[in-house]
């Protein structure tokens, strides 16, 4: 019950500044370079282990979903907010966007190559990331790869710690505890990027990219 309000809050939420956030971040990458290179290296990383599509889970939007197609993969969208599918679907006809949760994607078992997840678990309460953790196995096949972004946490001795999101209530993680619970969840870390928190920055969080695998003979 706890993560279908949570989920709820979020999503009405998102629909709420669909408008706003797709105008404030249309173009945040121009001046990440190291998100475009650990979009970079995912694509290719994906692209070698084969030929799967990649779902963007989480893809707001669509402005992430776009620039992995531009890198030459096959992706589509998939987000809870109704009002950012809206938008992506205009913004980028050519590409695939559905409404949808990822705690119960409707997607068949191991049929992805990959599956980014760019900030898009940091509204689900701890107790309950298992559960979405586990649909990203899932949906994976055999030796794909995620990639999850999301906010680091301050102290090891509090593996998850909340913070005030401008949208929804936010979650943040000890970057070896989330780490542990892919491991737990079937996908075993694979690389790992921190990005330090620069003076400008609106919140001084270290922001992590966990790069994870899903093992070869894994069903």
């Amino acid at each position: 019950m706890v993560e279908h309000d949570a989920a709820n809050v979020a999503r009405e939420a998102y629909d709420a500044v669909a408008d706003t956030y797709a105008q404030l971040f249309r173009d945040e990458l121009r001046d990440r370079p190291l998100d475009r290179a650990v979009l970079s290296a995912f694509a290719e990383v994906v692209g070698a282990s084969g030929d799967g599509q990649v779902a963007d889970l989480g893809c707001g939007p669509g402005h992430i979903t776009a620039h992995l197609g531009e890198l030459g993969l096959s992706v589509f969208g998939v987000d809870a907010s109704a009002a950012m599918i809206k938008l992506a679907r205009h913004a980028y006809p050519h590409l695939r966007f559905d409404t949808g949760s990822m705690a119960a994607l409707n997607i068949a078992d191991g049929v992805l190559g990959g599956v980014l997840s760019r900030w898009s678990i940091i509204h689900t309460p701890p107790q309950e990331l298992p559960v979405i953790l586990a649909e990203f196995h899932r949906v994976l096949a055999p030796g794909g790869h995620l990639l999850v972004g999301f906010s680091a946490s301050d102290d090891p001795s509090h593996p998850t710690q909340t913070f005030d999101h401008t949208v929804a209530p936010a979650y943040r993680w000890w970057p070896d505890h989330l780490a542990a619970m892919l491991r737990t969840s079937g996908l075993a870390e694979v690389a790992r990027m921190v990005r330090e928190p620069q003076p400008t920055d609106r919140r001084q969080f270290r922001e992590i990219q966990l790069l994870a695998r899903k093992a070869q003979n894994a069903s």
